[in-house]
């Protein structure tokens, strides 16, 4: 049953099973669509316009993420990625054209023309741009479920700060 509430948002009401009645409420609100969203995806369309290369968007003040780019930028021999901090103004335009909040440094995040992948999807997919073996080892660690990949991807990065330590700015620019 579905109840119109006041702002476009609608309530729906299920009836708990009969021994749980009075225990049990399930509600969910569904929110009108934000209208930056689009505006976001016009806003950094721009960016692919003469170079349709993906960015690789990373915090640029975490030591694990730079030496990443270093990694990245010297196996990549055909500069098939371009690179954008975090922090940025064009990449916290970039990561609301991903859906995340500009100011979200959790995940690295590689935005194409068409998609954002983030977290160990976005590893891979980087991956997968790069020279061997980095694509068939890609093409392996893809088997390993996406809840896995990105459990183990949310420890590293939840603690890379003390692990592997930052700096006052970003050194790869």
């Amino acid at each position: 049953m579905a109840l119109p509430l006041s702002g476009g948002c609608t309530r729906l009401n299920f009836p708990p099973p009969t021994k749980f009645r009075n225990r049990l409420t399930v509600s969910a609100t569904l929110s009108p669509p934000r209208p930056d969203t689009v505006n976001c995806v016009e806003a950094t369309s721009s960016f692919f316009d003469q170079d349709t290369r993906p960015i690789m968007l990373f915090d640029g003040v975490c030591n694990l993420c730079n030496g990443g780019v270093r990694l990245v930028r010297d196996v990549d021999r055909n500069r098939r990625i371009r690179f954008e901090a975090l922090q940025s103004e064009a990449g916290k335009k970039l990561l609301r054209r991903s859906g995340r909040a500009p100011d979200d440094i959790s995940s690295v995040v590689l935005v194409e023309k068409d998609r954002s992948y983030i977290k160990s999807e976005a590893v891979l997919k980087i991956m997968e741009y790069l020279e061997l073996p980095f694509p068939q080892l890609a093409f392996f660690l893809q088997f390993v479920p996406l809840f896995i990949r990105d459990f183990m991807y949310d420890n590293v990065a939840n603690n890379r700060y003390a692990l592997f330590g930052y700096s006052d700015s970003c050194e790869i620019y």
